[in-house]
């Protein structure tokens, strides 16, 4: 048998360090522990994409209550349009007061006017 090779069987021997074997066994417990630790986590992070997917396709789909909510919407839209015309009138109305009281003051004025000039015509016996 020549000396360059190994034959390898069931009953062949290893002699190795307990050191290095400890460092050998702890590599490969670690490795696996970390592979199951990432696929976990993989695992997880697929779920919680698939439940916020699901969720929003969810909430999307929700048209009787977006329907609703436009109606709404629409309806104080409109409502708003009423108030700001009733707005407009009554901002034009209390300009319309403001000038016709002013025109009422100032009658007032002439009227008190003529009516002093009057007094004064007839008091110096002037009749017309």
């Amino acid at each position: 048998m020549p000396k360059d090779r190994l034959d390898v069987s069931d009953k062949t021997r290893l002699n190795i360090p307990i050191a290095n074997f400890v460092v050998i066994v702890s590599l490969i417990v670690s490795s696996v522990y970390g592979f199951s630790q990432l696929e976990n986590r993989i695992s997880s992070l697929e779920t919680q994409d698939t439940i916020m997917k699901s969720d929003l396709l969810g909430k999307a789909e929700q048209t009787p209550k977006n329907l609703e909510i436009y109606m709404l919407i629409e309806s104080n839209s409109l409502q708003i349009e009423k108030h700001q015309e009733l707005l407009e009138e009554n901002l034009h109305t209390q300009v319309t007061l403001e000038h016709l009281e002013k025109q009422l003051d100032k009658a007032i004025k002439d009227i008190e006017y003529l009516k002093n000039l009057t007094r004064t015509l007839n008091g110096n016996g002037t009749n017309n």
